[in-house]
């Protein structure tokens, strides 16, 4: 196997490993079917599309410009997973410590009508949805990395984007699918069996932002430390 190819499949493989275990789509899948309600097939349907495209061009942008827009703001990515960590954390926690999911449920169901207009559900699908529910901080921090990693000899760039641009798209395809069958896990699962992964999954995400918060206090005191 020539040398090009080896860069090619390394880094189509390295793009989905790195991504997938943070965003861990199958267990946030509960969490997004305690936040859209009972809504009809379709529109779920519609809605998995619309945050998988949005989380597309979120890893591409983060990937392939993250690293210059910190550069330009002079934000850090210790920064950056504080902050999220901190949004992630407080997600989680209010989900893990809600008693009233069926509530939940049925005021959508009361407002909707099991039916969203096209803004809302645009505007739903990004935030918060893609934004931080699905892509979130430690996500966004993984991808920055992934772009300052790239080489810099123009042949090796081209075919290491491909790459990155394909594993994206594998990763993004992953979350379609366990966001449109997610309704089908549930049924799966039974109430109680949802209602507990339901938690689980909440705890996992509060657990998931307290470690990314951490991650960026370490990295601000070691920064300190050599100084």
């Amino acid at each position: 196997m020539s040398i090009t190819m080896i860069i090619f499949f390394k880094a189509l493989i390295v793009v989905p490993i790195t991504l997938l275990p943070i965003l861990n789509p199958i267990a946030i899948a509960p969490i997004f079917l305690s936040m859209t309600g009972p809504i009809e097939p379709p529109l779920a349907n519609r809605l998995a599309k619309r945050i998988a495209l949005n989380c597309f061009f979120l890893l591409i942008g983060a990937i392939f410009v993250g690293s210059y827009v910190l550069d330009f703001f002079g934000i850090s990515l210790p920064i950056v997973r504080v902050a999220g960590g901190i949004v992630v954390a407080m997600a989680g926690w209010k989900l893990l410590n809600d008693q009233g999911q069926d509530n939940l449920r049925n005021s959508v169901a009361a407002s909707h009508g099991g039916s969203w207009s096209k803004e809302e559900l645009r505007k739903r699908s990004f935030y918060p949805f893609s934004f931080p529910l699905t892509v979130g901080p430690g996500t966004i921090a993984a991808s920055v990395t992934l772009g300052t990693q790239m080489p810099h000899k123009p042949v090796d760039w081209i075919i290491t984007g491909i790459a990155s641009l394909m594993g994206v798209l594998l990763t993004s395809l992953v979350i379609y699918l366990c966001y449109r069958f997610a309704r089908n896990m549930e049924r799966m699962l039974g109430d109680v069996g949802a209602i507990v992964l339901l938690r689980l999954s909440a705890f996992i995400l509060l657990c998931i932002g307290i470690e990314i918060g951490w991650a960026g206090v370490s990295d601000l005191l070691g920064d300190l430390k050599i100084r």
